[in-house]
Order: C-alpha cells, then sequence, then structure tokens
C-alpha cells in the first residue's frame, strides 16, 4: 500500500514540484489548489504527471482556508481510501497581499481584512489542517512528516512584503510549537526556508526583477533555487530514517542565507 500525501498549493511553483517528485517516489497525492480559468490548466498538468508516475492523484479546487473545504477534501479521501493514512503534509500556500502598510494615503496601505487573511492563509491554516487531520486519526502514527514552506522574508522585509513577512514568521512559530506537541506521536514538524525562486509567486511580487538580480550575485552557488531543488529536499527529509529531526528551520538555498545582503 503506497504512502499519501497531501500538498497545500499543488498545482504551480513548489506545491506542484513536490507533488510530482513524491509521486515519482511512490506517494499517492491529495493536492489543494485554488486556480481560475486561466490558470486550472496548470492543476492538470500536474496530475496527468503524478498519474504517469503511476500514483492516485485526488485534486481539490478549493479555498484552503475555509473550514468547510478542509471537510470536504478530508471526507472524500476517508471515503473513497478507508483505513490508509497520510504519511506527509506539505503547507506551500502563496496566497497573500502585497501591500505597504503605510502608503501614499490609507487606501494605498493594507487594510485589516488583507492583512488577516494573509496572516490566516499563509499561517495560521498549517494548524487547522494539521488538527483536522490528526483528530480524524488520518496521520501515519509513529511516522508521518509535516513541512510548511517559508523563506528569509520571515528575517527581513521590502516595501510591499510586510504581510507576508508576518504570516512566514507566524507560520515558524506554529512549526515550533506543533513539533512541540505532536513530537509524543512521533510526527515531525520542520520548516524548509527555500531561496529566491522564481515561481509566479515570486512574479507578484513588485520588484521582483531586481530581487532575481541581487540572488544571482549573492548566492555562492550562483544561480537561483529551484522547485525541483526543493521538492528533492522534502522527498529525503520524509525518510523513515529522519525521525528525530523536527522543530527545525531548513535552508534550501545553495547557501543564500549565510551569505547575508551584497
Amino acid at each position: 500500500m503506497k504512502d499519501w500525501a497531501l500538498i497545500l498549493g499543488s498545482s504551480s511553483g513548489f506545491g506542484a514540484a513536490i507533488s510530482i517528485e513524491l509521486s515519482r517516489r511512490g506517494y499517492n497525492i491529495i493536492g489543494v489548489h485554488f486556480d481560475t480559468k486561466s490558470t486550472i490548466e496548470n492543476a492538470y498538468k500536474v496530475k496527468e504527471e503524478i498519474e504517469k508516475n503511476g500514483s492516485n492523484a485526488l485534486f481539490f479546487n478549493v479555498n484552503a482556508g475555509d473550514e468547510k473545504n478542509r471537510k470536504l477534501v478530508l471526507d472524500e479521501f476517508e471515503n473513497k481510501f478507508p483505513n490508509e493514512k497520510i504519511k506527509v503534509l506539505v503547507h506551500s500556500i502563496a496566497f497573500g497581499t502585497l501591500k505597504p502598510f503605510i502608503g501614499e494615503s490609507i487606501e494605498d496601505s493594507i487594510n485589516q481584512k488583507q492583512l488577516e487573511m494573509t496572516l490566516h492563509l499563509m499561517g495560521n491554516t498549517l494548524v487547522y489542517w494539521t488538527q483536522d487531520i490528526f483528530f480524524r486519526k488520518l496521520f501515519k502514527m509513529p511516522g508521518s512528516r509535516i513541512f510548511a514552506m517559508t523563506s528569509e522574508g520571515s528575517l527581513r522585509v521590502t516595501k510591499f512584503y510586510g504581510a507576508v513577512s508576518a504570516a512566514k514568521a507566524v507560520l515558524e512559530s506554529h512549526v515550533r510549537q506543533l513539533a512541540l506537541e505532536l513530537a509524543p506521536y512521533g510526527i515531525t514538524v520542520n520548516a524548509i526556508r527555500a531561496g529566491v525562486t522564481d515561481t509566479p509567486a515570486l512574479r507578484k511580487i513588485p520588484g521582483s526583477d531586481k530581487m532575481i538580480e541581487l540572488t544571482l550575485n549573492r548566492n555562492p552557488s550562483k544561480r537561483l533555487t529551484t522547485p525541483e531543488d526543493v521538492a528533492k529536499a522534502i522527498a529525503i527529509l520524509s525518510s523513515e530514517d529522519l525521525y528525530w529531526m523536527t522543530g527545525n528551520i531548513i535552508n534550501v538555498d545553495g547557501g543564500e542565507t549565510i551569505t547575508g545582503i551584497s
């Protein structure tokens, strides 16, 4: 019986690469994504690639931040695959508001709804998905692995990145707390801090071209991180042998973080 991985944000960027890489290594995939008509083709391609690898792909085009949708996804998984467990949970949601806290006017500044939405989707949903899977007894215990995608934005800020920076800091705090509370059950929780990666999410950030240019000069490996770099790391970190590794923020960036900003 194959293990299952549940990927939040499965249709592009890190989530897509992780879904495909884990399917290559024998995992079935539950993919949760939120796409419009203009981007839904990405999800179809990822699902097709997973199935080509001989794995099941159970995909849902829903808002992962909605409690009813969490229930929908997990109900369908339990109904279609009774007695099977989730070995890996990956939080790779990249959907937030990119506005300054103090803009030219109040209208140009982030508002409460936008800030709280960003913190909820990119930070707090890790806790809610973990809770629902745990209390339904769907985790493989011991042995499950939980990963959250963070970034150097948890440490550094730019004008338009304040809400996302806050969400990444929240996410890392949640990783530590969940690692503490889930350790007795043999479930590990770690955050992956990827280097700057040319993804659709990055391209939405104002000044992303300059960020890419600076990173190419700064990274000692002389290239950007790729989604596949991160996917391979998560595949290895999901090993049964890494049961003693939890509560960490793991840099997967070719040495980018250690260089500082130059």
